[in-house]
Order: C-alpha cells, then sequence, then structure tokens
C-alpha cells in the first residue's frame, strides 16, 4: 500500500483548514502545499504522481525526480479552464465597462407594470448575465441599478442586494462558461459546451438550473409583492460601446461552434476565449483610447487571486487523485449507501449544501468530482446523476450562508458602505429558505430527468 497518500492528504487537510482559517492569505496556503506535493514527488517517484511509463522505465531515479514537477505543470494544472477563465474575465470586465447591462435593465424597469415585478425581473437579469459573466462581476454590474431604484423606492437594499448574489451564484452553473465549477466540471466528464444542455439524448444541466431559477424567482415575487405597486420610471443608462456585447456573444457561440471541432489540440476552447479576451485589451487600449496605465489597471483588477489559488488547487488534488486516496473515498462512500441510489444521491447533495455554505466550492468541486463519479460506478447508476447531484448541491450550498460565495462576501461590502451592516441571521433570512427551496426543485427535476 501506498503509505505516501496519507501523508498528502495530512497535507491537504492542513491546507483546507489553514484556506478556511485564514480566507485572506489562502493563495499562500495552496501555493506552499503544492510546492510540498511535488517536492515530495521528486523525492518519491511514481508515489506521489504517476508518471508515465517511459520515464519510470529509464535507468535511475533522476529522470523521475526531474520530470515530478513537469507533469505538475503539463498534466495536472487544467491550463484549457485557466484559459477559458481569464479569456471571460477580460470580457467581463469589458462588458461592465460598456453600460450594456445598466441600458437593460433599465428598461426592464420601465417596461414592467409595477416595481415589485421590476425588482424580480432585475433578479432574473441578474441570473441571465451570471450565466456568461463571472458571479463578483455581475453582482458589481447590477448593484448601482439596485441602489439607485431602491433609493426611489424609500427601500432598505438589504434584501434586493443579497438576492443579487444568490441568484447569481445560481446560474453561474448553467453553462460552460458561467464559472469555475463549471469548467472543471466540463475537463472533468468531457462535456463540450453543448453538452450542459442536451447531453446523450436528456436535458442537461442547464435547463436543471433554470428550474431552480424559476423557484427562485417565485420566491422573492412574493418576498418583494409589497415593495411597491406603483410605476417607476428610470433615466436610461447611455451605452458606452456595443463591442463587449459582440465578444461575450462570440464568446458564446464560438464556444457551441468548437464543441463540433473534433482535433488533438486539447486547448482549443481556452485559446479562443483567451483570444478573445485578448481582442478586447487591444479595442480598450487602442479604439477607446485608454492609457497603458488604465489598461494596466484594468488587467489588475482581474481576479488574478483565483487563477493562482486554482493553480494550487489542481496540483494538491492531482496527487491525492494519484495516489488512490478519492478511489478510497468513493468506496467509504458507496459502503455507506449500502447500494441505495437514493441514499447516494441524498449524501452528495447534503454534504455539498452543508460544506459550501462555509467552504469555497472550488477545491471542494475538484476533489469530489472523481468520488461521485466513483461513487457511481460502484453503486450501478449513471454517473452524471451524482456529478449533478454535487453541482447542484455546492453551487447552490453557497447561497446557504454570507460567506458561503465571493458574491455574498462583495454585497456584504457594499451593503456596509452604504450604511445598512447585516448581521449573519439577517442572511440566513433569505438564504436558508431561498437555498432550500432551489435546491430542492432543482435535485427533483435532476432525479426526473437522469435517475
Amino acid at each position: 500500500m501506498n503509505q505516501l497518500k496519507w501523508i498528502v492528504l495530512a497535507i491537504a487537510v492542513l491546507m483546507y483548514a489553514l484556506v478556511i482559517a485564514f480566507q485572506n492569505k489562502k493563495v499562500w496556503f495552496t501555493s506552499i502545499a503544492a510546492v510540498i506535493v511535488v517536492i515530495l514527488a521528486m523525492f518519491f517517484p511514481d508515489e506521489v504522481f504517476r508518471l508515465p511509463e517511459d520515464i519510470l522505465a529509464l535507468s535511475g531515479d533522476a529522470p523521475a525526480r526531474l520530470y515530478a514537477p513537469l507533469h505538475a505543470v503539463q498534466d495536472i494544472i487544467n491550463w484549457n479552464v485557466l484559459m477559458i477563465y481569464l479569456g471571460s474575465m477580460i470580457i467581463a470586465a469589458l462588458f461592465i465597462y460598456s453600460k450594456v447591462p445598466a441600458r437593460i435593465a433599465d428598461s426592464i424597469v420601465n417596461h414592467t407594470k409595477n416595481t415589485g415585478i421590476a425588482i424580480v425581473a432585475i433578479l432574473a437579469m441578474t441570473g441571465i448575465i451570471s450565466i456568461f459573466v463571472e458571479n463578483v462581476a455581475t453582482v458589481l454590474v447590477m448593484t448601482p441599478i439596485a441602489l439607485a431604484l431602491c433609493k426611489k423606492l424609500k427601500l432598505n437594499p438589504t434584501f434586493f442586494l443579497i438576492g443579487l448574489a444568490v441568484m447569481s451564484n445560481l446560474e453561474g452553473t448553467a453553462t460552460l462558461v458561467g464559472d469555475p465549477p463549471s469548467m472543471i466540471f466540463a475537463s472533468f466528464a468531457n462535456y463540450n459546451f453543448n453538452d450542459f444542455f442536451v447531453h446523450d439524448g436528456r436535458l442537461s444541466i442547464f435547463f436543471i438550473i433554470q428550474s431552480g431559477m424559476l423557484a427562485g424567482c417565485v420566491f422573492f415575487y412574493f418576498f418583494f409583492a409589497k415593495a411597491g405597486k406603483n410605476k417607476i420610471e428610470v433615466n436610461t443608462e447611455p451605452v458606452v460601446s456595443w463591442f463587449p456585447l459582440a465578444l461575450l456573444l462570440g464568446m458564446i457561440f464560438g464556444l457551441a461552434g468548437i464543441s463540433f471541432v473534433h482535433t488533438s489540440f486539447e486547448y482549443l476552447s481556452g485559446t479562443f476565449v483567451l483570444a478573445l479576451g485578448i481582442i478586447g485589451l487591444l479595442w480598450y487600449r487602442f479604439i477607446q483610447h485608454k492609457s497603458g496605465a488604465e489598461t494596466v489597471q484594468l488587467a489588475k483588477e482581474l481576479d488574478w487571486e483565483t487563477i493562482f489559488f486554482l493553480i494550487g488547487i489542481f496540483v494538491v488534488i492531482g496527487a491525492i487523485r494519484e495516489t488512490g486516496l478519492l478511489n478510497d473515498f468513493a468506496a467509504f462512500l458507496a459502503n455507506i449507501t449500502g447500494g441505495s441510489r437514493v441514499a447516494g444521491f441524498f449524501i452528495i447533495l447534503v454534504v455539498s449544501i452543508i460544506i459550501s455554505g462555509f467552504v469555497d466550492n472550488v477545491p471542494y468541486i475538484i476533489a469530489m468530482l472523481p468520488v461521485a463519479a466513483g461513487m457511481a460506478d460502484a453503486i450501478g447508476v449513471r454517473e452524471e446523476l451524482y456529478m449533478f447531484a454535487l453541482l447542484v448541491g455546492s453551487c447552490l450550498g453557497g447561497n446557504l450562508t454570507p460567506f458561503g460565495a465571493s458574491a455574498n462576501i462583495v454585497s456584504m461590502g457594499i451593503l456596509k458602505k452604504e450604511g445598512y451592516p447585516m448581521k449573519f441571521s439577517g442572511w440566513l433570512k433569505v438564504g436558508v429558505p431561498f437555498t432550500l427551496i432551489t435546491t430542492a426543485v432543482a435535485a427533483g427535476v435532476l432525479w426526473l430527468l437522469w435517475a
């Protein structure tokens, strides 16, 4: 038995504990853990990483030791996911700059019967934008609209901003480009852009999430029904440019088209999205006549922390996977369920909700995807049933508490700045019922489609 796997597990557990305890230093902890794992792999070839047979066949341990870092960089870190994330972040930042989302929201307010319906429509629009734009960026796009509307209505913006966060978190799972967990899932399950809509002749995760969104809209309709029965007019926000919208649509349709391209180049989708992002930066610099400092500032404000966080997580979880620990955990969970597909489904869903309510769902999903697939194989059900349950539980579970997702933390910060500091219990008034209702509906549809 490979005894080193327990050392790797101890490193991962300590890393997770430090990340939870010191959120502002999480990149340091994941990076240090990744470096330690790679050093271990250099001293113990083929015990931490599964190295290629041709490398192991070479005389002596030196080639394998030298190859371990290369294996981590080349094979374990998922560069395709990172390029998609970076390119989509650039496009999202330019989309915010363009004022197109604000223009659309203003039109919604002006074309709805009353302000209560307008609030729900803006929340629904927040979810729709979040299908293609990172959650925090979506919240930042929609917050000025929400605050302006609340001031005109003399309404406390607390629950409106909570709504923005939870709706953006909910829809981020719907497509390949919506959020890192979706990209990670697509890479693991070999899903292309179109597979998120229909896979093997069945409606896929996109429609499962939309059922949760509809339930969320109904929830907020009753929540804000008393917000206002009167009609209100707002000044339409002028659009800076429609080009970022064209980039966003190009990314969406381009990824859909790439889904039909069969090539040995595994970084095609990532290269495409990153190229669009670079084109966007060049447009911002030269067509919009921005200074070099302004362009650099836009790039600096991207979520680089998540990029480096993911790199460390990929290495550590990759080592856990290659030592066989995840297979052991899958067998353990399958044994607990007694072979019951209902029990397995329920365990994955509930555990994911609880953990993601308090812990970043990215490392959790990276660790648990092979476990969910292994459980499904052990019990004899379709892998999608448990992997989709993992996605639904972990992504919607982030709405449970005020620190379950980055968008939640951003909303809390904005509310404090606006003079509406919020307690933990205040978030729970919306977060708990919203999470339970949307997760229950999405899980029910998932079971009907894939069980």
